[in-house]
């Protein structure tokens, strides 16, 4: 397996520390738009051959595809934003090479019924290509990080193994981590935080299929495991609710966050002053008026969550929960992976968030390498047997739980 890498901050740089340590792939060629961000990543395995930095421009289909010509890779992995989602589908297909991502193409609210029907749903844009993508015998694995990722993993599981019929599934992502010296130091990249968080969220229903609520809808108190504790909990828009259904027979699919309330309070703050826009507003410069977008600025403000480590501490836990009937008897888990920042610190150099982020693509990979997985078209996780995954999982040192609730 050769292996492009688009994107080389904290998820990226993530990638290839757990990667270096598996002899699956062949060649790995890291890419960013910053060169000098690319070559520090490489630079930072030490003597690793298999590892190469180039310079690319994610939003510049003809030149990824020459980059994975050239390099005869045979799978991309995306890990930029979700803004360069379909210049790089694009760009894998024409390629003929196998696409992984993180994150889906963006969505769209109703324009009239926002906060009640769907527009262009996280994905969409994708799985409108499927007949094409399966046509051609080609992957696109999407929505394979942790969250959408591993918990739709779990939802397959519980499918497979733990249940004889559904009710619910519901994602559930919590944590404890602080970081020091700040007041506001989001622990991942703010512009996806946003996008997330003040959009509609989406919630599936069997009879009634996808709709959509006000922004922080149904709060609830989860008790999360391994020390969390208690967070509240509250309706984000994110493609496991677009994605379990497709693959999973579960009567209600939700998305649920423990922002914490001041966070929450920030993001309303920053909606109401306009900063969440993307599109560019006009502002002065020394130079005259330039135009800029107010998320990116926001984003440059904030520090980068690659480099807040050293500050942070405290654990984050992402997990499944199901609600259903086993043997005739009503049963309900939590499926649920833990990560401890001082110990990804340690062990890699990443914090916990980007850390929990990257090594579930990375174990895509290396099962899409051997066999364990395959198929064509554009497929979610779900759509692979759950099993491998977590066996492979453990098998990289950070085993996942369940507990019975």
């Amino acid at each position: 397996m050769r292996v492009l890498l688009v994107g080389a901050g904290g998820v990226g740089g993530a990638v290839t520390r757990i990667a270096a340590r598996r002899p699956f792939f062949e060649a790995m060629v890291v890419a960013d738009y910053d060169p000098d961000r690319a070559e520090a990543a490489v630079a930072a395995l030490g003597d690793d051959a298999r590892f190469t930095a180039e310079q690319v421009d994610a939003s510049d289909e003809s030149a990824v595809a020459r980059l994975l010509a050239s390099y005869r890779c045979d799978v991309l992995l995306n890990a930029t934003d979700p803004r360069f989602v379909m210049p790089l589908f694009r760009a894998a297909r024409a390629a003929g090479a196998t696409y992984l991502d993180m994150a889906m193409s963006l969505s769209r609210p109703h324009a009239e019924r926002p906060y009640e029907e769907c527009g262009v749903k996280l994905g969409d844009e994708q799985f409108a290509q499927a007949a094409d993508w399966e046509k051609e015998g080609l992957l696109a694995l999407v929505g394979m990080g942790v969250e959408p990722g591993l918990s739709d993993v779990f939802a397959r599981y519980a499918a497979d193994e733990l249940f004889d019929e559904i009710e619910e599934i519901g994602i559930r992502d919590g944590a404890n981590l602080a970081v020091d010296g700040y007041d506001f130091a989001p622990s991942f990249s703010i512009w996806t935080t946003i996008e997330e968080c003040l959009n509609p969220p989406v919630v599936y229903e069997g009879g009634k299929g996808w709709f959509t609520t006000e922004p922080f809808s149904e709060p609830e108190v989860f008790d999360f495991p391994e020390g969390i504790g208690p967070v509240e909990c509250v309706n984000v828009e994110h493609e496991e609710v677009l994605l379990v259904p497709r693959w999973v027979d579960a009567r209600r699919v939700t998305f649920k966050y423990g922002l914490g309330r001041e966070f929450v309070e920030t993001l309303r703050t920053l909606h109401l002053l306009g900063l969440d826009r993307t599109d560019p507003v006009t502002v002065p410069g020394p130079e005259g008026p330039v135009k800029v977008s107010p998320r990116d600025v926001v984003a440059a403000c904030l520090p980068d969550p690659a480099t807040l480590g050293e500050r942070m501490h405290g654990k984050t836990c992402a997990g499944t929960w199901v609600r259903g009937v086993k043997d005739g008897e009503p049963r309900e888990v939590y499926l649920y992976h833990v990560v401890d920042n001082q110990w990804s610190m340690a062990e890699y150099g990443s914090q916990a968030v980007v850390w929990q982020t990257a090594v579930n693509p990375v174990v895509a990979l290396e099962l899409l390498a051997t066999g364990a997985w395959s198929g064509a078209g554009v497929l979610g996780p779900e759509a692979f047997p759950a099993r491998p995954f977590l066996d492979l999982l453990t098998d990289y040192g950070s085993p996942w739980g369940m507990r019975e609730q």
